[in-house]
């Protein structure tokens, strides 16, 4: 069950409750059937291999349904769609009471990273562009998207470096920026003792050469994954320039989206010139070199305080297809639990805008799909019709838990609800107010491969653990007999 949700996470994003709640009532019907021809006879019982193909019939007619009749089509995605599919998701969560404020973030932060296809046609939205930051202290109603900018979680490198820059070039690099050292394993023999310091000096100036040609590209932000130590600081310092060191890589590469720039992991110029004679040696092949194509560029850099500390913002970033959520709450649990929630909000954006395709929620599809299979049923002659029945019945569980969840009278909801769902598939349940109503025109709205996919995982893990026939228990050697 635990690796069913983690699949519905990495392909859906959403629904993993539901994906696991759905499993587990196919298997206890399953079961069910299972000992109900145990206590009967062989000839009159079922067996689980019927069951299992029963199952197979139902989750085949049940997707065939979903996109014939409930599958709404949306070609022109208005925001308004978007923003009702990412409140329905957060419904259910910490932040829903601040549904209207996160799902326009949520739908804004995803249409930002968005990745045009050469047919237009095949849009692509890659949220690992997406950052999100969390930090300590005022209202979560104060979190932010940053529109056109980029920010990150990291500070200068020395209080003697500026806190805000004006047309900004940026360097990105993943080496080390400290004095520079002898390999291990290589050994020079001095013969004079004046050598040592010329040694030590040439050590100095080749981390000094190194960051010199990045500051002669016009580079006046630096940033590394590593390490900068006080001597290289100081360079950093005189030129006016702002550093920051350790920032972790993915950050950069999304960074480096957001600005059009390079990372960059060596400064070895391998470069060789045809044009030199045999008798002359390449003077700059073996060379370091930096490449000014590799920066990035950004209307202004500056350093804010945020929270319990600091962060650095990129504003009006040249590039494009990267984007960050900064989420403020009182501590880090609910940073946590909102961080989660608004990941499940980002999924069902994105799967929305790239299929294009939505169904009613609250309980809407589950009903409209036990009044079909429960017809579809009857035109089965053989003894799958008990299996796909049961099928029918267990997806009723979700609107049931929707109703107990909110302390409503589940028997008489789910009633009206198979009742209403016969003249309107788009019939849902409204918690708020205890009644049925079209979901669909209500804005209650899902991603429709959230169903189609919840369905199919669900049904396959039932059906492996079905087909399970019997377990053998190794008893451990050490215990007594």
């Amino acid at each position: 069950m635990v690796d069913l949700a983690a699949l519905q996470d990495s392909e859906v994003g959403d629904g993993t409750t539901s994906v696991v709640i759905i499993a587990a009532e196919l298997l206890r019907r399953g079961n069910s059937l299972i000992q109900r021809s145990s206590q009967t006879n062989s000839s009159n019982g079922m067996h689980p291999t019927t069951i299992l193909s029963g199952y197979r019939m139902a989750l085949k007619e049940s997707v065939s349904f979903i996109k014939k009749n409930l599958l709404t089509s949306v070609t022109s995605m208005e925001d308004q769609y978007l923003i009702n599919a990412a409140k329905t998701s957060m419904s259910s969560k910490l932040i829903g009471m601040e549904s209207n404020f996160f799902a326009k973030i949520a739908v804004d932060a995803v249409k930002s990273v968005q990745i045009k296809s050469f047919d237009g046609k095949k849009n692509k939205f890659p949220l690992s562009a997406i950052h999100v930051l969390k930090a300590h202290g005022k209202s979560s109603t104060e979190s932010e998207l940053i529109d056109g900018g980029f920010a990150l979680n990291t500070t200068r490198a020395s209080q003697g470096m500026p806190t805000n820059l004006t047309n900004c070039k940026v360097a990105l690099l993943d080496m080390n920026l400290q004095r520079h050292r002898m390999g291990h394993g290589i050994s020079i023999n001095i013969k004079d003792p004046a050598e040592i310091e010329k040694i030590k000096q040439r050590e100095m100036d080749i981390t000094k050469e190194r960051i010199q040609m990045i500051l002669d590209t016009g580079a006046n932000v630096v940033l590394t994954s590593k390490g900068i130590d006080d001597l290289c600081m100081k360079y950093f310092v005189e030129a006016g320039a702002i550093c920051a060191r350790r920032v972790p890589v993915n950050d950069l590469k999304r960074l480096a989206k957001a600005i059009g720039g390079k990372l960059v992991v060596t400064m070895a110029d391998a470069s060789y010139d045809e044009t030199d004679d045999d008798d002359n040696v390449n003077d700059n092949e073996g060379n370091e070199t930096f490449d000014p194509s590799c920066l990035g560029e950004c209307d202004a850099v500056r350093e804010e305080r945020v929270g319990d500390g600091e962060m650095m913002y990129f504003m009006g970033c040249k590039g494009h297809g990267a984007s960050t959520i900064v989420l403020r709450g009182a501590n880090e649990y609910m940073l946590d639990e909102m961080d989660r929630a608004l990941h499940d909000s980002l999924c069902v954006v994105k799967r929305i805008l790239e299929s294009n395709s939505l169904v009613a929620g609250g309980g809407a599809v589950e009903a409209a799909l036990n009044v079909h299979l429960h017809e579809f049923a009857t035109s089965i002659p053989t003894r799958e019709q008990l299996a796909v029945q049961e099928f029918a019945d267990a997806l009723l569980v979700i609107p049931k838990t929707l109703a107990i969840n909110a302390a409503k009278d589940a028997s008489d909801l789910i009633a009206i609800l198979r009742s209403k769902s016969q003249e309107n598939s788009n019939m849902g349940l409204d918690l708020i107010n205890g009644v049925v109503r079209d979901n669909l025109s209500a804005g209650v709205i899902e991603p429709a491969i959230s169903k189609i996919k919840s369905l199919r995982f669900a049904t396959e893990a039932a059906i492996t653990i079905l087909r399970i026939d019997d377990r053998i228990i190794l008893q451990d050697p050490q215990a007594p007999a």
